[in-house]
């Protein structure tokens, strides 16, 4: 360090101010968030210029979905249901912001501090891009060149932010060309328009990717055994019972994709792997060419509590999965079937299940259309009886014959039961929990499940009264749930409505209140209602 007799201020040999004014901090932390929003908005547009690309985005955020605690993960699925993963995106990207703020902060004291910090991130977001199961060198890509831009942008916008200024600067000394206030000010607005464009064309390019063109183009054939038609009766008539039938909008989504993966049907495959005689291979016509069955089977998530939401009862179509893996050959001591989706997760179904008549499908149609993306599409599995965690593998490509003890699947790695059979639980649909209701008539119903086992009872006590039966609605198979009703003659107070529910075998509901991890929710639900 030197001192300039001329000034009171402390400069280094290429006159960098040590303690910077705050003009160069408020200017240190624009020119970072503008650099953050720039690499963000590049690596849309390359995402959208490349096939198989992910903006960082995206990628951090799958990380961390694969990196959080699992009580973290049923705190969020709980809290905020099917909207976690839009939070979990917004959360990634307000962390972003607040970093750059920092680091461009702190690059007014030392501009390396900002140039490191810029690359740190980016390479985040080409570690975890090339991370994914089966990324190519291109998935890097987008943040390789969203960092490059926004290190432009942001050596751009500093340049003699950190130099002496006019006042501070004796008159023979030489002064490196830098940003004035109004010069700052335009090249941090075109730098935001710039960005607001990139991200937009992105966006807007990355829809040539989506496959929803190529799945409403589908056409399904006919199944060679059809359901059996719904009884009449399955439907009770009663406001705010769940319907017998889920529709594909409402059915609910648990993943652990931030994105469903886009899948050409043409460019699809699922393989049959491992322990088998014969490895196999099918395209998705040689599926639709095949002998095809349609089944209405009840599929439960391992996240949902006693009166969780995440229940629903579709028709599917699809190939029975037993008779792929007969062709295939399946050796005696393979007690596991690993089921692998495109993004790399996987489930694991004890073979025994998906072989013992029940109808474990390979599933590429839903409520009479093809799978919506959302849902697998092109194919997923649906195994009645089993947790969706260990069954219910959407975008599926590979099955992989295997043990329990020499492969743990996604969740099972985490702490989850590694075979997950289905619970029976009984869920109260109407009234509401806390709801305030007029006395008088008043129907109590929902609906029960005891899936490949079938509802046999349904009981309902109102406050320490004895257990009612309830009126059940008519199903045609054990795979579905069952709408029940009891009509109450409700009277003025505060009271407690509990359901339980048998199975087809006679065995009761437990009521023991368990949390989901890790085989499953158990207990009977109950609700507290005011008659007024």
């Amino acid at each position: 360090m030197a001192t300039n007799p001329s000034s009171p201020v402390i400069v280094d040999r290429s006159g960098v101010i040590p303690v910077p004014p705050p003009v160069a901090r408020w200017r240190g932390m624009v020119a970072a968030l503008l650099a953050a929003v720039t690499a963000l908005a590049i690596a849309e547009l390359v995402s959208g210029l490349i096939k198989n690309t992910t903006p960082p985005i995206i990628s951090v955020g799958e990380y961390v979905i694969d990196h959080t605690p699992v009580a973290v993960k049923e705190f969020a699925i709980r809290e905020f249901g099917t909207n976690d993963k839009p939070i979990l995106i917004l959360g990634t990207f307000v962390l972003l912001l607040v970093f750059a703020l920092i680091i461009g902060f702190l690059a007014a004291r030392r501009l390396w501090i900002g140039v490191a910090g810029i690359i740190g991130f980016g390479l985040i977001g080409m570690a975890t891009a090339a991370g994914r199961p089966n990324a190519e060198l291109r998935a890097v890509l987008p943040s390789l060149l969203g960092t490059v831009f926004a290190l432009c942008v942001f050596l751009f916008l500093m340049r003699g932010t950190l130099r002496r200024s006019p006042a501070t600067t004796p008159s023979d000394s030489p002064m490196p060309p830098g940003l004035d206030r109004r010069r700052f000010l335009v090249g941090a607005a075109v730098v935001t328009a710039a960005a607001a464009i990139a991200g937009g064309a992105g966006r807007a390019l990355q829809r040539r990717f989506n496959v929803n063109a190529a799945r409403e183009a589908i056409t399904l054939p006919a199944p060679t055994s059809p359901a059996a038609a719904t009884p009449a009766g399955a439907a009770l008539g009663v406001v705010g019972i769940s319907p017998f039938m889920t529709s594909n909008d409402d059915f609910y989504r648990v993943d652990t994709a931030l994105v469903a993966p886009q899948v050409a049907p043409d460019d699809w495959a699922l393989t049959i792997t491992g322990m088998v005689d014969h490895e196999l291979r099918f395209s998705y016509q040689d599926l639709l060419r095949r002998d095809l069955v349609e089944r209405d089977i009840t599929l439960v998530c391992i996240s949902n509590e006693v009166g969780g939401p995440y229940a629903g009862n579709a028709r599917w179509l699809g190939v029975p999965l037993a008779e792929l893996l007969d062709e295939a050959g399946v050796h005696p001591e393979a007690d596991q079937l690993v089921s692998r989706s495109v993004d790399g997760w996987t489930a694991g179904t004890p073979t025994a299940v998906v072989r013992d008549g029940r109808d474990a499908l390979v599933a590429i149609g839903m409520n009479g259309e093809p799978l919506p993306v959302n849902h697998g599409f092109p194919a997923r599995l649906v195994v009645p009886g089993v947790y969706g965690y260990n069954s219910a593998t959407k975008w599926v490509t590979e099955l992989e014959l295997t043990t329990f003890g020499a492969y743990d699947a996604y969740w099972a790695s985490r702490g989850y039961a590694k075979e997950g059979p289905l619970k029976t639980l009984t869920r109260i649909d109407t009234p509401r929990g806390l709801a305030r209701v007029p006395a008088g008539r008043l129907a109590i119903g929902g609906v029960a499940w005891a899936i490949h086992r079938g509802i046999g009872q349904v009981e309902v006590q109102i406050d320490d009264g004895p257990w009612q039966p309830a009126r059940l609605g008519a199903t045609a198979n054990d795979d579905t749930w069952r709408q029940w009703v009891l009509d109450w003659d409700a009277t003025s107070g505060s009271h407690t409505i509990t359901a339980r529910s048998t199975d087809g075998h006679g065995e009761r509901q437990t009521e023991e209140r368990t949390p989901p991890l890790p085989g499953g929710a158990s207990g009977w639900h109950s609700i507290v209602v005011l008659v007024t």
